[in-house]
């Protein structure tokens, strides 16, 4: 394990140049010490390691001292031949991706490529839904070539929760997230760092404009910090319902709504007996959507401002009916 960690931060080094110890231990999930004593160990060993000094200091690689990537053994090939590139979810990143796989494919010795060539026959990736996805990555190539080459990008950005309203924004693409089949773009803006769905973006132009990348940036630290917030600030909509047995049951295995608890009541107007769910809802009205669609399968017991507004829509359904 140790002999993989120190592999690992001498390649962090050769591709980033210089990094501080804060950062080389974010990347590898070690402390500040454990990556003081790995280097002074690879200095020992003859590895052409510097510490700097100074607020922007760090360690740094001799330039001029390369280390050439050891073979894949089996375990590596077949990791890294079971996370396909179709996974990647746009037909030219994942072109170019199978392309660059093949190549590497190609390089290896005759028995790796034969094991290689009998891994790829046991997986297949589908990135289509079964019913369809709303992620348009039309534009994510034009995206990612700005990410790779520093370059600043006007956007046109339709806003989250309002429909129609697009807006222009000037930014600097610091990195890109793919999180599940959804894409995010990390850049740098007027008002500090911004997070932007990919599919969102209704219109993406490369400017001549270098990139202004902020000193130290780390994206996987700044995704972390940033998810974390997300999720202490998000609250969840809590729903107390009493639902007919097939319906809970519908209930217990719908991938979105999150069951948190249940129990057996009594026994309904049908003679079953109805089941209490304790349901998870994203928001308000995704509750109030499913609660509809139920019917009179579903009574909402709590909390009250829900089961009033599927009052108020039931008795605006029944008032259009009767014109």
């Amino acid at each position: 394990m140790r002999a993989d960690r120190l592999l690992s931060e001498i390649l962090l080094l050769q591709s980033h140049r210089r990094m501080s110890g804060r950062e080389i231990a974010a990347r590898l999930e070690i402390s500040t010490r454990t990556v003081h004593r790995d280097m002074e160990a690879l200095s020992a060993a003859g590895i052409p390691i510097f510490a700097l000094r100074g607020a922007r200091g760090g360690w740094q690689l001799d330039e001029h001292w390369r280390t050439e990537v050891p073979g894949l053994d089996e375990s590596e090939l077949r990791a890294l031949l079971m996370s396909q590139p179709r996974l990647l979810g746009d037909a030219r990143l994942s072109g170019a991706a199978e392309r660059a796989l093949g190549k590497l494919v190609a390089a290896l010795p005759q028995p790796m490529r034969e094991k290689a060539a009998s891994i790829r026959q046991r997986l297949h990736v589908d990135t289509a839904a079964w019913r369809g996805t709303t992620e348009d990555l039309s534009l994510l190539p034009v995206v990612q070539d700005a990410v790779a080459r520093d370059r600043r990008l006007l956007l046109h950005y339709r806003k989250p929760g309002e429909r129609g309203a697009i807006a222009p924004r000037r930014v600097d693409p610091l990195g890109l997230v793919a999180k599940g089949s959804t894409w995010y773009l990390v850049a740098n803006t007027q008002r500090g760092l911004r997070t932007f769905r990919v599919s969102r973006i209704e219109r993406a132009k490369l400017l001549e404009q270098e990139a202004k990348r902020p000193a130290g940036f780390d994206l996987a630290v700044y995704w972390k910090s940033s998810t974390e917030q997300f999720r202490e600030g998000w609250r969840p909509y809590e729903t107390v319902l009493h639902l007919e047995p097939r319906a809970a049951a519908w209930m217990q295995t719908w991938h979105i709504a999150s069951v948190r608890e249940e129990s057996s009541s009594g026994a309904s107007k049908g003679g079953d007996d109805w089941v209490t769910l304790r349901v998870r809802f994203d928001h308000e009205k995704e509750a109030l959507f499913m609660v509809l669609g139920l019917g009179s399968r579903v009574e909402v017991l709590e909390p009250p401002s829900l089961r009033e507004q599927v009052a108020a829509e039931v008795a605006a359904v029944l008032d259009r009916s009767r014109l």
